[in-house]
């Protein structure tokens, strides 16, 4: 043991350090989450076309603090996460969640993961094959022993102006776009589904890497495609409307515009009770 090691052990033994965070608070104020946000951390996530995916994600975790507490030990959210495997599927979070809830004698436990997702996607005429980015959000949440998952998808896409397109004899004016879709689901719902229904949906999909023949295609594929935001918003809709394992949903398509100083914005939430009989009474923001 090193001269330095037996100095720690030293004090181990000799000191009782205080427990500041377990003061009382006189303020009556409780906290509805407290925690480590932006934690970034290896994860192994499911993949549909290779099994699974490495990742980093940028980690938060949080906890509701009663009033009477002075603060919480935010060591105990690394430990946790540190000594918990690191494929982070369903399953998996919620094991997380219940020790969270253990350690902190909490009512309501958060973990949320955003992280890049990538897919091996190829040029459509050229068949050049590239890596595309996908920015995915996986958020759960237990209160005492109910449970709520939301999957967040963005993808980007591009779009051409109907009006534009109707009005002009030269052209028509496109922009790159941006769509984001939050989902609750039943069975597994894939990432790369809703990746697909969303670039399905829009005037074009896009590429890490084109050649001439691809630009083409790619050009005219969003001539013969022009969709308004609304519209965009609304195609995808009705492709979310057709599985039967999603039980609620908010799509966002937002219009990066070319002639404009300003963004066109579109936003649907299901609002009707889904197939399954669950409704947006269960939405993560009532906790």
């Amino acid at each position: 043991m090193s001269e330095n090691e037996v100095l720690i052990e030293k004090r181990k033994n000799n000191v009782t350090l205080p427990d500041t965070q377990n003061q009382i608070d006189i303020r009556q104020i409780p906290i509805d989450k407290v925690g480590i946000k932006d934690l970034s951390f290896p994860i192994i996530v499911k993949d549909k076309e290779n099994e699974t995916q490495h990742t980093i994600a940028k980690v938060t975790m949080s906890v509701d603090l009663p009033e009477h507490f002075k603060g919480t030990h935010m060591s105990r959210f690394v430990e946790i996460l540190q000594s918990d495997k690191r494929e982070m599927h369903i399953d998996s979070i919620y094991n997380i969640l219940e020790e969270m809830q253990r350690k902190f004698h909490s009512i309501k436990a958060h973990i949320e993961l955003e992280f890049p997702y990538f897919r091996q996607k190829k040029a459509p005429v050229s068949g050049k094959s590239s890596l595309m980015d996908y920015k995915v959000k996986f958020h759960a949440l237990m209160k005492n022993h109910k449970k709520d998952f939301i999957m967040t998808v963005h993808v980007p896409v591009t779009t051409l102006c109907p009006c534009s397109k109707n009005i002009s004899s030269k052209g028509a004016h496109n922009q790159r776009g941006e769509v984001t879709v939050s989902l609750r689901f039943l069975n597994m719902v894939w990432i790369e589904d809703i990746i697909n229904i969303i670039e399905e949906s829009a005037s074009c999909d896009l590429y890490s890497l084109l050649k001439r023949e691809d630009e083409k295609f790619v050009t005219e594929k969003a001539y013969d495609n022009p969709v308004f935001v609304e519209d965009l918003a609304r195609n995808i809709v009705l492709k979310l409307r057709n599985n039967q394992d999603i039980i609620w949903f908010i799509v966002e398509a937002e219009n990066f515009e070319s002639i404009h100083n300003h963004n066109a914005y579109a936003m649907i939430e299901s609002h009707e009770e889904l197939s399954n009989g669950h409704s947006k009474d269960f939405m993560i923001k009532r906790y």
